[in-house]
């Protein structure tokens, strides 16, 4: 099992900051697609992604035990 955090409007689209789900062996762009079936309004697509607190590229292989942070753009004015 593995942690995913999402922040901001993330947080609104999925209904809460963070839920856990099996993803073990799944690259960060596998369950980018995973979490989008589930969650049919959530966009990932321009979200900066971190793996166990360090930025990862949707390459990134996951193991059980990860957390995975999705952190959307933030725009300021």
């Amino acid at each position: 099992m593995i942690d995913v955090l999402f922040f901001a409007e993330l947080q609104e689209k999925v209904g809460s900051e963070k839920v856990s789900m099996e993803a073990d062996g799944l690259s960060v762009a596998d369950l980018k697609q995973k979490l989008t079936q589930e969650y049919s309004s959530l966009k990932l697509d321009h979200a900066m992604i971190a793996v166990n607190e360090e930025y990862a590229q949707e390459a990134t292989v996951l193991n059980n035990g990860d957390t995975v942070a999705f952190i959307p753009p933030v725009s300021g004015g």
